[in-house]
């Protein structure tokens, strides 16, 4: 960490926690917890929701209200079958990829405690190289070293137990965050640190500032869809991650131009409100932020469509995190794009006035 970092120790011991602490779609609330714990003193009150959204408010009487927005919850599994022989079948919660399962270890929550696994594969040896099969969501399997399914339910393991990679944080090449679940609890991440920076630097906002934490974004935006109901909104500014797309096998054709420690993300998509990203762009420059941008064709698939098209139309924009390795155990970022997601952010609050409409008409 650099000396003129606005990431200190609190923080990253933060970060490590917050990103260690497994919180799949719909179990998001310890997760909830730990990010609410550690906004509490930068915030006046919490609004929390049936399935575990969280709101740390600055302001709560003022009429006007600004969201920054992330989301909580990570791709996870369902059991959703055991053999008679005690192997485990999945299914995903989320956009979880077969194609990484294979070999790797696992996590299944139950009412008991975890219980460990392991996502086997049958040795090259015994493959038919003519025609090798992949892993795919028909032939992974968990192994939790028992020999019935009798076995398996001892262990309090049923149809519907959740199951998570246990990978754990870490700094690669000293300037590198890797972990699963990066997407999106780096978004969580980056608004608790917007909030720390306005009171550490005693700035007064004229609008109520909500610093929204949703869940269930990887199986619909459900999450953000219901809290902008409760919120009601004036304008929202949400950060999710995106892809970087200089690494193997991805096409720059298809998916745009974007990598890591270039800067922040800067979305054009029909749910993004063109004035207010010309604000954001503009105080990206102003203060010497560098970033990026990105086309989205008909959706950004972020929680920025379910806030774009509520209430009648909440004036909506993206600001992403460029990420390598979406939704595998290795999602990386820079640190100096976290940095900067955060400054942008920051800054582009401390432009907006209440009664902003951000209107084309005006």
């Amino acid at each position: 960490m650099s000396k003129n970092s606005i990431l200190n120790k609190k923080s990253l011991t933060f970060l490590e926690k917050y990103l260690n602490n497994a919180a799949p779609t719909g179990y998001e609330s310890g997760g909830q917890k730990i990010w609410m714990d550690y906004l509490k003193p930068y915030v006046d009150e919490f609004i929390t929701d049936t399935y575990g959204s969280a709101v740390g408010v600055i302001n709560p009487d003022a009429k006007f209200k600004v969201v920054i927005e992330g989301h909580a919850d990570e791709i996870s599994w369902y059991v959703n079958y055991i053999t008679d022989n005690g192997l485990i079948h999945v299914i995903r919660n989320g956009g979880s990829d077969h194609m990484i399962a294979a070999s790797k270890r696992v996590n299944i929550h139950t009412k008991n405690g975890i219980v460990d696994g392991v996502f086997g594969w049958p040795a090259i040896h015994t493959r038919d190289k003519s025609k090798e099969e992949h892993p795919k969501i028909e032939n992974i399997t968990i192994d939790v070293g028992c020999e019935t399914k009798e076995e398996v339910e001892k262990l309090g393991v049923h149809v519907g137990c959740v199951i998570t990679y246990p990978d754990e944080f870490f700094i690669l090449n000293k300037d590198k965050f890797v972990c699963r679940a990066l997407d999106n609890r780096m978004g969580g991440f980056m608004i608790a640190e917007v909030a720390r920076l306005l009171k550490e630097n005693k700035k007064e906002l004229d609008f109520g500032l909500y610093i929204t934490n949703s869940v269930q974004e990887e199986i619909g935006l459900r999450g953000a869809e219901m809290i902008t109901q409760t919120i009601k909104p004036n304008v929202a500014i949400v950060t999710d991650v995106t892809h970087d797309t200089s690494t193997p096998m991805i096409s720059k054709e298809k998916e745009g131009d974007t990598k890591i420690g270039a800067g922040p993300v800067i979305c054009y998509a029909p749910a993004v409100q063109n004035n207010l990203r010309e604000m954001i762009i503009n105080t990206a420059e102003n203060n010497k932020i560098p970033f990026q941008r990105a086309a989205a064709s008909r959706a950004t698939g972020t929680d920025t469509d379910a806030f774009a098209y509520s209430n009648g139309g909440v004036a909506s924009t993206l600001i992403s995190l460029p990420l390598r390795y979406m939704h595998t155990t290795v999602e990386m970022v820079h640190q100096d794009d976290v940095e900067n997601v955060i400054k942008l952010i920051y800054e582009s609050l401390l432009q907006i006035k209440a009664g902003d409409t951000f209107s084309y008409f005006d």
